[in-house]
């Protein structure tokens, strides 16, 4: 069997594949695409093959990932892969297209791929979405599209973390980290670009490429030379927090909401 890893998390691309091998090494991964344009090129390239399977995140990017298959009228069974909560799940549903929570678990992947075994043995033809129902159930609405929880992790050990005792995410090393109200330090599997996206812009804020904080977190703001913004954060920064110039404008505005 031969599939494609469509996903712009480097490190949910490499843990999907690596767990596909482990439910079967025959099991061919033709690549790991990251964005919506990549993915056009390389299934309209008439050199490669196409796979028998599709895993594919929702949100690439550069855009919703529903716009591969409409621009290219897909009809390759896809395994949808999401980081969003139930409203999300309920359009997948309603369209009999499978999907898998992230981060995958390995037994839920495991009846992802017998599903798709089965219906390929019997030669069933892929459901095509409803895109439009798809895409206005994608589209949060409100508080309700935000994320709830994160799982996160500290070596060996799992940690579900309600959106609400985050305190900061950070970017350290290459890698990114949640910071909690009660000083837990744990990594996480998402960059703060897609993290932007999943959070409730009323109650968090990205204040340079490398922070993004919850509004409770801040503690104090003093104005530095040049016109720039010191942050005091609850719990403290390992580092100074100073908002980036073009975020300043921005920045106030939050606050001021």
């Amino acid at each position: 069997m031969n599939v494609l890893i469509i996903e712009d998390e480097s490190l949910s691309a490499n843990r999907l594949e690596s767990l596909v091998g482990k439910y079967d090494p025959k099991i061919n991964v033709m690549g790991k695409l990251s964005s919506v344009r990549e993915s056009i090129q390389w299934l309209s390239d008439n050199n490669n093959s196409l796979p028998d399977l599709i895993f594919m995140d929702l949100h690439l990017e550069d855009d919703l990932a529903f716009k591969i298959i409409e621009e290219l009228k897909l009809t390759i069974p896809i395994i949808f892969t999401t980081a969003y909560s139930e409203y999300t799940l309920k359009a997948f549903k309603a369209n009999s297209v499978d999907y898998l929570l992230k981060p995958v678990d390995k037994v839920e992947l495991a009846a992802a791929i017998d599903k798709f075994v089965a219906l390929h043995a019997k030669a069933a033809v892929a459901p095509v979405p409803d895109f439009a129902a798809l895409m206005a159930m994608y589209q949060p609405v409100g508080e309700e599209g935000y994320k709830e929880r994160f799982l996160a992790s500290a070596g060996p050990k799992l940690f579900s973390i309600r959106t609400s005792e985050i305190a900061y995410f950070t970017i350290e090393q290459k890698a990114t980290f949640l910071r909690t109200f009660d000083g837990q330090h744990l990594a996480m599997d998402y960059s703060l670009d897609k993290l932007a996206q999943m959070l409730d812009p009323k109650e968090f804020f990205r204040i340079n490429r490398s922070l993004i904080i919850a509004l409770n977190s801040i503690r104090s703001i003093y104005t530095v030379s040049a016109g720039r913004l010191k942050l005091e954060l609850t719990p403290a920064a390992s580092q100074e927090v100073f908002v980036s110039g073009d975020r300043m404008a921005d920045f106030k505005q939050w606050l001021g909401k």
